[in-house]
């Protein structure tokens, strides 16, 4: 096919002109990111995701964002016990949808960057340039274990990416070149075609220390944070917010991500995740929000993703692990969930563009039997208050 000239700044903006960006995410795993027993909790099975791929891209939601999962967790559910592969996904979405972007998310230490930078490139030609990458660094160290990689020391995990990173960037501009790096030796490498239409696949990553967001900023075009400020900021409406200094806390950490990535002569997009639970009447929304992740969480999962970041009940205060124990469950695992009528959702997302953040990767307890309410009611009224096209 004759590759078409676009711009990264097209890739960027998900080639449109949403100011607000919106995407599903984790929904090719099971039970998504709410760790429920409910029976209609999210299966990930193709058929499903297929489905949701072309609701998603009919309604015109920006993106797709997978979660990179090897291991479930256990727990009555196998919360993430069933997967799909993301850039395989990835592939499979990318032929059937027109406008969508389709984010592959990759483990650095578990792909070899050359092969990894020829699936990106086959995924992105698929795709007509709608193809993006997520890159993980790793933290699962139970997941490792699988596949007998050991995990490195923390600063070691961000100098063996950028490496990764900087080899897969070279197989996408350089047809020959060689590589003498700290962990990778490369000789006589070749790499042809290169991503579609003459550019380079948009790059997100979520970084929570110190070196992962300074990978994130010299590396990345989108930053993906999850705030605990935010809970608090929009505990209120946008005109009378229950906490104004929790608001302001995410406008300040919006505006230092970008602040550090412009000293570095690079610009950068900021992306939030939480969990949405729409419906017709607020109590409606609060009562489905109580019995899917509260009255129904799967709490030995949820005990057993705690246990991997070692909080667990024998070295952890019995209220403090409590109180992390009913968050992993309350904020749809480490999210934030917008509760409530569609103008209440809308409003919330109205609150955190205006508080600088360019997108949000959204889940559901089921997608594909509440994201087209979502679709059909949140999106329009976004449209009315200036922050979607559609």
């Amino acid at each position: 096919m004759p590759a078409r000239n676009e711009s990264l700044r097209d890739r960027r903006e998900m080639h449109n002109a949403n100011a607000l960006k919106i995407g599903f995410f984790g929904a090719n795993c099971s039970s998504a990111r709410t760790a429920t027993l409910v029976p209609e909790r999210w299966l990930a099975n193709w058929p499903d995701c297929l489905k949701l791929a072309r609701i998603a891209d009919e309604a015109g939601i920006d993106f797709l964002l997978p979660i990179g999962r090897w291991k479930g967790y256990g727990g009555s559910s196998d919360f993430h016990g069933t997967t799909l592969e993301t850039v395989t996904w990835a592939c499979g979405l990318l032929a059937v949808t027109q406008r969508i972007t389709v984010f592959g998310t990759v483990h650095a230490p578990l792909f070899h960057p050359l092969i990894a930078a020829k699936e990106f490139v086959t995924a992105d030609h698929i795709g007509e340039g709608r193809f993006g990458l997520n890159i993980v660094a790793g933290w699962n160290e139970d997941e490792f274990a699988m596949f007998g990689v050991p995990q490195r020391e923390h600063p070691d995990r961000y100098e063996f990416t950028q490496e990764w990173i900087d080899i897969v960037k070279r197989a996408w501009s350089e047809d020959e070149f060689d590589f003498d790096g700290k962990f990778f030796k490369l000789s006589g490498v070749r790499a042809k075609p290169k991503p579609f239409g003459d550019t380079r696949p948009v790059i997100m990553n979520a970084g929570r220390s110190g070196a992962g967001q300074a990978f994130a900023l010299r590396n990345c075009d989108a930053f993906f944070t999850s705030t605990g400020a935010l809970r608090l900021a929009l505990a209120g409406t946008a005109d009378d917010r229950a906490d104004v200094t929790a608001y302001d806390r995410i406008v300040q950490h919006v505006r230092g991500i970008k602040n550090e990535a412009r000293q570095l002569g690079r610009e950068i997009d900021v992306f939030t995740q939480g969990q949405v639970i729409c419906r017709p009447t607020q109590r409606e929304a609060e009562d489905y929000y109580r019995y899917a992740n509260v009255e129904n969480a799967d709490w030995a999962a949820i005990e057993q993703m705690l246990a991997l970041k070692n909080i667990t009940r024998q070295n952890t205060e019995a209220r403090e692990y409590l109180a992390k124990r009913s968050l992993q469950a309350e904020s749809g695992i480490g999210g934030y969930p917008f509760v409530g009528t569609p103008d209440k959702v809308a409003e919330e997302f109205a609150a955190i563009s205006r508080a600088g953040l360019r997108g949000i990767a959204i889940s559901f307890v089921n997608y594909l039997k509440e994201a087209p309410y979502f679709c059909a009611e949140v999106l329009p009224r976004l449209a009315r208050l200036g922050l979607r096209s559609n």
